[in-house]
């Protein structure tokens, strides 16, 4: 199978390696990845970071969890998680509170309208994903993530 990531990004000559190839592959992957969701989350009005915090918070719901325990299970790495809790309870989709065994740190609870932003945010993340990857049949699917996974493991 060609592939079309050279004609994609306009470059001319080959890949120094086929790592290097499959390195812009998943980087230009996840970018476009990336444009779903952030197309799917417009009407939320949430940015993806936001979305993957509340998702955490939905699982851990009813438990509150800690802004080092939420930084640890991000799909993305988020340097600024304290001013996005920050909006996120502004926002009133979150509520903090101090720890009461140790005040140094915050806990951090999904509130109600937390919970229905990220149901109905989630419901049209999957929705564009499914649109977009569904084409693709579920063996090829399968078969991405377990080369995905596998790329990841093997990074150390």
């Amino acid at each position: 199978m060609a592939r079309r990531l050279r004609t994609e990004i306009a470059q001319t000559k080959p890949f120094a390696s086929l790592e290097q190839e499959v390195c812009l592959e998943v980087q230009r992957t996840s970018q476009i990845v990336i444009r779903w969701v952030v197309d799917a989350l417009k009407p939320s009005g949430l940015t993806p970071a936001q979305f993957n915090v509340l998702r955490i918070l939905r699982g851990a719901h009813p438990e509150a969890l800690s802004s080092s325990r939420i930084g640890e299970r991000m799909v993305t790495y988020d340097p600024d998680l304290t001013r996005l809790m920050d909006r996120l309870e502004a926002a009133g989709l979150v509520r903090k509170s101090r720890d009461t065994e140790d005040r140094r740190v915050m806990k951090v609870n999904i509130t109600k309208a937390g919970l229905d932003v990220v149901a109905a945010a989630s419901i049209a993340v999957e929705r564009k994903c499914r649109e977009s990857l569904s084409p693709m049949g579920e063996r090829k699917l399968g078969t991405l993530a377990n080369l995905l996974e596998e790329a990841r493991g093997s990074a150390g």
